[in-house]
């Protein structure tokens, strides 16, 4: 199933227009990139999901196919937004590697993690449904590390394209585990079981 970008671009126009962090999440609404504008939450997400001009798209870091939902956190002033992304991404990235390839610098605290001020699902439901079947997933997942691969080989090798190429890595490994165990609860046709 095809992106459909009229439900994307209405749910984005909900997201605040102020400065501060998001987090744009898959399918499964887990964090897979954390993010910080100065211009809006809105109009940086918007770049992200609707046009190739963000450099994590232009890299292959991320796959617009698979955000579902973006959390934004926006803040009362500039200064708050650098510490509040290292907090998040300190938080989310061990629980799920990140595709930021960028390791942001820890922010020693007091074990505060704020929740978003909002949480917009920016893909329609039936759309979401579909792309989860592994049958789809795996697949689109697959050739989506091939890119990434090709692109670290032939355009920028760079750390920050090895780490988004490791967090794809174990994605793209997850989704095969997901496949196997549903064949696997499928009768072995060679063996009549």
């Amino acid at each position: 199933m095809a992106i459909d970008f009229t439900f994307r671009k209405q749910a984005v126009r909900q997201l605040t227009p102020h400065e501060g962090v998001y987090v744009l999440c898959d399918l499964d609404n887990v964090p897979i990139y954390v993010g910080q504008s100065t211009d809006g939450i809105r109009s940086r997400v918007a770049r992200h999901l609707t046009s190739a001009r963000s450099d994590i798209i232009a890299n292959r870091q991320i796959d617009v196919w698979e955000i579902a939902y973006v959390w934004a956190y926006p803040v009362a002033t500039r200064s708050e937004i650098s510490p509040l992304e290292a907090t998040l991404y300190h938080y989310f990235n061990p629980r799920s590697p990140l595709m930021n390839g960028t390791v942001l610098p820890f922010v020693p605290g007091n074990g505060y993690f704020p929740e978003p001020a909002q949480i917009l699902q920016v893909m329609a439901s039936n759309e979401i449904l579909d792309k989860q079947d592994p049958a789809k997933r795996l697949p689109r997942q697959a050739a989506h590390y091939a890119q990434l691969v090709d692109h670290f080989l032939t355009v920028k090798s760079s750390p920050h394209i090895a780490r988004a190429m490791i967090a794809h890595f174990e994605r793209l490994h997850r989704y095969h585990s997901t496949l196997l165990g549903i064949a696997a609860q499928q009768p072995d046709e060679e063996s009549g079981n």
